[in-house]
C-alpha cells in the first residue's frame, strides 16, 4: 500500500486565513493570537467563529504568554480555563508545552493539562525545541501520551534541524512499538512550498506545519506618523499576514508530489 502523504497543518489567527486553508486543502489548522511573539491562546470569540466558519479539524493553541515554557501556579491556572474554553468551542484537540528551568519536559504541569483536555488530542508544541535534551523530551512525550510533537528539530527551521527530525520521529515510532501508543512528529519552522519536499525526505515526518502566508495592506487609509502600539516596524500597524489559499495548495501539491 502506498503511505498518504503528510498531512499539512496550517498555524493561522483569523477567521479570514482558516477559512483560506480549507480552501487551499489544508488537513488541519492550529489557531492562535499572537503570532508576532510566537503565538499565544486566541480569544473565545475566535475560537468560536473558525469553528463556524471550517469544518476542518480545529487545534487551539493553549500559550499564555510569550517568552519561555516555564509556567508558574497562576500561568497554569490560566491554561486549565483556556482549555475549558477551548473545549466548550468547540476545539479538536490543544497544543501546548511546559518546561522545567533545567529544560526538561515538566511532566507533572503536562499531567494536569492533559488530564483536563482529554479526550482532545494533545500536540506538545515548538517549546521541546527549547529542551535541553530534544530525544529526552520524546520519550518525556511518549509517557505522556501526547499525540503529537511539533519542531523545527531544535534548529532555526525545519530544513536545518531535519536530521534530528528523523532522530526524533524514530524515537517515537520506536517507543510506540514496545507500548502501542502512537506519537506523531511534525516538522514546523520556516517550511514553504519551496522546501517541504526536501523536508520530509530528510525527515520521514507524517505531519508538516507552516502558515503560508502573504502580507497584506490594511484597510486604513489614514496613517498617522509616530505612533507605534507594536515593537514591530513602522508599517506594522497598517499590514496584515493571512493564510493564502494559493500558498497552502502549493504547499499541499509539493507535499504530494514528494510522498
Amino acid at each position: 500500500m502506498i503511505p498518504a502523504p503528510p498531512l499539512v497543518e496550517i498555524c493561522l489567527d483569523s477567521v479570514e486565513s482558516a477559512v483560506a486553508a480549507q480552501l487551499g486543502g489544508a488537513g488541519r489548522v492550529e489557531l492562535c493570537a499572537g503570532l508576532a511573539e510566537g503565538g499565544t491562546t486566541p480569544s473565545a470569540g475566535l475560537i468560536a467563529a473558525v469553528r463556524t466558519a471550517i469544518s476542518l479539524p480545529l487545534h487551539v493553541l493553549i500559550r499564555p504568554r510569550g517568552g519561555d515554557f516555564a509556567y508558574d501556579p497562576a500561568e497554569l491556572d490560566v491554561m486549565l480555563r483556556d482549555i475549558a474554553i477551548a473545549r466548550e468551542r468547540g476545539a479538536d484537540g490543544i497544543v501546548t508545552g511546559a518546561l522545567t528551568p533545567q529544560g526538561a519536559v515538566d511532566e507533572a504541569k503536562m499531567r494536569t493539562l492533559i488530564a483536563a483536555a482529554r479526550p482532545l488530542r494533545v500536540a506538545f508544541h515548538r517549546a521541546i525545541d527549547y529542551a535541553s535534551d530534544p530525544l529526552a523530551a520524546v520519550d518525556a512525550a511518549l509517557r505522556l501520551g501526547v499525540d503529537l510533537v511539533l519542531s523545527s528539530g531544535g534548529a532555526a527551521g525545519a530544513l536545518a534541524g531535519a536530521d534530528m527530525l528523523r532522530s526524533m520521529r524514530e524515537r517515537a515510532e520506536g517507543g510506540r512499538v514496545d507500548d502501542g501508543r502512537e506519537l506523531v512528529v511534525m516538522a514546523g519552522g520556516g517550511i514553504n512550498p519551496d522546501n517541504v519536499a526536501q523536508v520530509v525526505a530528510r525527515s520521514g515526518v507524517r505531519a508538516v506545519h507552516s502558515r503560508a502566508a502573504r502580507t497584506v495592506d490594511g484597510p486604513m487609509r489614514v496613517r498617522r506618523s509616530g505612533i507605534r502600539l507594536g515593537t514591530a516596524g513602522p508599517d506594522a500597524d497598517f499590514t496584515r499576514t493571512v493564510a493564502d489559499a494559493g500558498v497552502v495548495a502549493a504547499l499541499v501539491a509539493a507535499v504530494a508530489g514528494g510522498a
